[in-house]
């Protein structure tokens, strides 16, 4: 689905998408020191979260539809701050330090702004459309 006047070819051009897959990337690497008796709970629970904050923005854009959309970019928004208690939680268990956590927080404030944009924009789009499709009714 290519956005119309916006130059968008595929999620992979979403600078929303680009943020938070830096957010996953930086996560991935951050948990590989966590210690082997949280690969099966902390660990796996962050890596996945961060991997859904990407994932259901992929899945909006696939849906072709402004709603449906919006929602699973809303769903990805709900996803960063899950994420953001994990990372929490690993800083209060000592697995990461406070430097971690504050990068992490700046990619995830970053990730959340741009979702934001784009929830906006699509909102946008959306009545623009409604609006236009209700004037040709007027024929």
């Amino acid at each position: 689905m290519e956005e119309e006047n916006t130059g968008l070819k595929t999620f992979e051009d979403l600078e929303c998408w680009q943020v938070c897959t830096e957010l996953r990337r930086f996560v991935s690497d951050l948990t590989r020191n966590f210690p082997a008796d949280e690969q099966n709970g902390l660990t796996d629970q962050i890596r996945r979260t961060s991997r859904s904050c990407t994932d259901k923005i992929a899945e909006g854009y696939g849906r072709y539809n402004h709603q449906e959309n919006i929602q699973f970019c809303r769903y990805s928004r709900g996803y960063m701050f899950e994420l953001l208690n994990q990372l929490i939680t690993a800083k209060d268990e000592n697995y990461i330090t406070e430097e971690d956590l504050d990068t992490a927080k700046k990619l995830i404030e970053s990730g959340l702004a741009l979702i934001n944009g784009y929830i906006n924009y699509l909102i946008k789009t959306k009545k623009q459309k409604r609006q236009t499709v209700s004037s040709y009714s007027n024929y």
